[in-house]
């Protein structure tokens, strides 16, 4: 399976200015391939071939008195680009097929010189890791990194980004085998929140660390000074870094937190139930900023990829399950209730419920109930099946019920990693 692997790099001035230049000489050839398709799709012809279009856009273009200064930057560079417009048009034809995961993805569009985000890739050919500890990227030299953990392999291909906030990091790919944690009996469900973060079927809570709402006041304060800088000055362009910073820490604070959380539970449970959010749609109401704060979608994505990583089964309960509705003991059906009811008795067999807990235990149980009904299902857990061959479960049935008290029809489909 690939990894990344993340790491600061501290260019000089000098190297600096030559990967600035390497942006902008990735980004015309990116763009010049782009409108020679455009302009090929608009007049009829056949679709370019990359080979073609690498002859024409880097190769015979050098030659130009327009396009001489390509050469004075390494051509790796300059290919990649070429094969990431090559996925950005298969990613868009895959989408409409249908063959793609997730929404819908449009058309590539122009790279704009000014994106605050700006990357290049380079090849097995285009460098190499010195003995010394620094990277050597062609044509720009010897750059010194900050190795804060050691690559477990001979990296493929690496990436260099520079962020909003004016960092400079190097993303190395690596080919790694899956490193299966020991197999344990402990599974949990999970409910998600806003007043907490998470409340576990276990009974852990995780309360919410609110990180974005902690840093308003700063972010609001950077943002007032940015808004008084006049368009186009330098200040202007310190205050924007300055803003970037401060988003910056506070993202950099979080991935770190969900990481520590999502680690945690991977180790200590061998199946993990979530429940299908509808984070979009959430995102859109009176709540989005908490929402957004929160990242529920980084979350569960996490857990996906260390569970397919470390060998743990990660089940997802569809949205339409009603685990706030029924009584975790005897499966009672108590209806819908108001967020501001964070306790219920149920009127069946008057059991007094937490909200979060109980839906915890909910979606646990359905959790466990579609993999023991799921055809086609993976024989062991941590088995990674396509997702045209992932079961989709309607209903759960009595006798298969791994806890005696649920009796509830309509648990949706999980989705294992």
């Amino acid at each position: 399976m690939h990894l990344r692997y993340s790491y600061r790099v501290y260019p000089t001035a000098g190297q600096r200015t030559l990967l600035a230049r390497t942006f902008g000489c990735a980004r015309v050839v990116y763009n010049d391939a782009l409108a020679a398709r455009k302009e090929a799709h608009k007049s009829g012809l056949p679709y370019p071939k990359s080979t073609d279009l690498q002859k024409q856009v880097i190769t015979v273009a050098k030659k130009t008195a327009e396009r001489a200064w390509l050469a004075s930057v390494g051509v790796d560079p300059l290919i990649q680009s070429l094969r990431d417009l090559d996925t950005a048009y298969r990613n868009f034809f895959d989408a409409v097929s249908g063959k793609r995961r997730g929404g819908r993805v449009g058309l590539p569009v122009f790279k704009s010189r000014k994106d605050s985000r700006q990357s290049i890739r380079f090849s097995r050919n285009g460098f190499r890791i010195r003995g010394n500890g620094k990277l050597n990227l062609a044509k720009i030299g010897d750059v010194r990194v900050k190795w804060s953990r050691a690559l477990p392999v001979e990296p493929s291909s690496v990436t260099v980004v520079l962020d909003p906030a004016g960092r400079y990091h190097a993303s190395f790919v690596v080919d790694v085998e899956p490193d299966t944690l020991p197999e344990l009996d402990t599974e949990v469900g999970i409910d998600l929140g806003l007043t907490t973060y998470a409340v576990l079927s276990d009974g852990t809570v995780i309360d919410n660390p609110r990180f974005l709402r902690k840093a308003e006041k700063r972010l609001k304060a950077a943002q007032r000074e940015l808004s008084r800088k006049a368009k186009g000055s330098k200040n202007r362009a310190k205050a924007r870094v300055k803003v970037a910073k401060a988003h910056a820490k506070v993202a950099d604070t979080r991935k770190d937190w969900l990481h520590k959380q999502t680690t945690g539970i991977i180790r200590e449970n061998q199946a993990i139930y979530l429940e299908d959010l509808n984070v979009r749609g959430l995102g859109r109401g009176r709540l989005a900023k908490s929402v957004h704060d929160a990242a529920w979608s980084t979350f569960r994505r996490l857990l996906e990829e260390k569970g397919a990583r470390y060998g743990r089964t990660v089940g997802i309960v569809h949205r339409m399950f009603p685990s706030s509705q029924l009584c975790s003991e005897c499966g009672y059906r108590d209806g819908p209730k108001p967020l501001v009811v964070r306790a219920w008795t149920c009127g069946a067999c008057g059991v007094l419920h937490d909200r979060d807990l109980n839906a915890a235990r909910n979606i646990l149980a359905a959790g466990q109930a579609d993999r023991l009904n799921a055809p086609g299902g993976p024989v062991r857990p941590g088995v990674a099946i396509p997702r045209q061959a992932r079961p989709v479960e309607r209903g759960t049935h009595l006798g298969d019920l791994p806890r005696t008290g649920i009796r509830a029809a309509g648990a949706g489909g999980i989705a294992t990693p």
